[in-house]
């Protein structure tokens, strides 16, 4: 069992309704690595992560956490497995405070037992938000946002985060330093990371292998700087 993958997306398809949009997908994360799917615009991306989630049910295929088939297992039983989603724009309840929506991502069984300690914890890893905290979560910025949200994620304990789109109305520097954020709570909180990013140069730089994800389809894999090297990547994803 010591080789089993933390995450494996086996010959995964799934959609909405009758749109078809995930088309035999399969990639597998190892336990402390990064993992980045990049490609344009409507390649299924969020839909991929979403499926993973538990929030859209594959049609085809299977979805396994340390070798365990998630089939029938609802979005909401897995953060409490140690997986848990931050969703493009992290979609934070503007009218709570930080605290308040810090306190929320503690909600699981195991995670309740250690709020006290666990905000300690996640407002040392993020020093804004503990001057932020009793400000209310719509008047932060846009990087202050993305911020609260990966800390509201952290509040459950994952060891298996899934980032959707975290770069998306930031500027470059802070994109930058979101990244290097998550970089850096691998290496101190022992994460696993799955993340879907636009930038496709900026994420691969920070993750340890990459899938490009065209159509539906897996279209590429292999290393993050074999992905950074190659230039049919370059030229289609990084426009040089």
């Amino acid at each position: 069992m010591t080789n089993v993958p933390l995450l494996a997306v086996e010959n995964v398809s799934g959609g909405y309704g009758d749109i078809a949009v995930l088309h035999d997908v399969s990639f597998t994360v190892q336990t402390g690595s990064i993992v980045a799917i990049v490609g344009a615009n409507g390649a299924g991306k969020t839909t991929l992560l979403s499926t993973i989630a538990g929030l859209t049910p594959p049609r085809r295929g299977r979805i396994c956490l340390r070798g365990v088939d998630l089939s029938g297992r609802s979005a909401n039983k897995r953060p409490s497995l140690g997986m848990t989603l931050v969703p493009e724009g992290g979609r934070l309840f503007p009218f709570m405070t930080v605290l308040e929506n810090l306190e929320l991502g503690g909600y699981a069984a195991a995670a309740r037992q250690t709020v006290a300690q666990r905000l300690d914890e996640v407002m040392t890893i993020f020093p804004v938000l503990s001057e932020r905290r009793t400000q209310l979560a719509g008047r932060l910025s846009g990087g202050e946002r993305q911020m609260c949200a990966i800390a509201r994620a952290l509040m459950s304990r994952p060891t298996l985060l899934l980032l959707d789109e975290p770069s998306v109305g930031l500027s470059p520097l802070m994109t930058e330093r979101v990244l290097d954020t998550v970089a850096m709570l691998v290496r101190k909180e022992g994460l696993t990371v799955v993340i879907v990013e636009q930038r496709v140069a900026e994420v691969l730089a920070i993750a340890d292998e990459g899938h490009i994800l065209d159509q539906g389809r897996i279209a590429g894999s292999g290393t993050a700087a074999r992905l950074l090297s190659d230039p049919n990547v370059q030229e289609t994803y990084m426009g040089l």
